[in-house]
């Protein structure tokens, strides 16, 4: 037994966060709704001090809003803010792009190849998740390569704003044509040609800053 030590408590706000996340962006909480700590905590088998501090920092992302003594709720779907989101996003990961390029192995071009492959996959069969799931692992793998956690951190804290309009869209029949943008991409990165790779990467967030409109 000596082998069993207590969850700290670090990793039980990290899942009261995730799950929260998640529920937002996927659509299972909507936009509007109010969120009682005490309700949420017991559906997750925890208590209420990690899902307080859950909500304090999503209140930060811009996934929750808060008036003390009222309420927490769920923030609207604001075109504006996702376009700010994505110009931030797409910023950071064409400063990753251009640092990860040079640095990519095959077995990491490899990673991004099924990650699109499973993408197009995903888009195929109108699974929504599996898609936005497959993306992130794509672009993950330059971010990861990059080396630069000021970027990751920044992409992880605002895109969740993005994947919550991305995935209204597609649920709503809207088409997708970032397939071919990675594939471009990937093969930009294996010849290593950060100039076209850099392009390719603007131009795909600069379709999901349209997207907003």
């Amino acid at each position: 037994m000596e082998a069993i030590r207590p969850v700290p408590r670090t990793l039980l706000r990290d899942r009261a966060y995730e799950a929260i996340r998640d529920a937002i962006v996927a659509g299972e909480i909507e936009p509007g709704a109010v969120v009682r700590d005490a309700e949420l905590a017991e559906r997750l088998g925890l208590s209420r001090a990690p899902v307080r501090e859950a909500f304090s920092r999503l209140v930060d992302e811009g996934l929750l809003e808060s008036k003390p003594q009222s309420y927490t709720r769920v923030t609207p779907l604001v075109a504006s803010d996702v376009r700010d989101a994505a110009a931030v996003v797409g910023a950071m990961h064409e400063l990753v792009t251009r640092i990860a390029v040079p640095r990519l192995g095959a077995a990491d071009i490899e990673a991004m190849r099924a990650a699109n492959q499973r993408f197009a996959a995903a888009v195929g069969t109108g699974d929504v998740d599996g898609a936005l799931r497959a993306d992130d692992a794509l672009h993950d793998v330059l971010v990861r390569v990059s080396g630069n956690r000021a970027a990751a951190a920044t992409v992880a804290r605002y895109t969740p704003l993005i994947r919550r309009l991305e995935r209204q869209r597609f649920g709503e029949g809207g088409s997708c044509r970032s397939a071919g943008l990675h594939e471009r991409l990937i093969e930009a990165c294996a010849a290593g040609d950060v100039a076209e790779a850099v392009r390719v990467t603007e131009e795909i967030w600069r379709g999901l800053e349209e997207l907003a409109d």
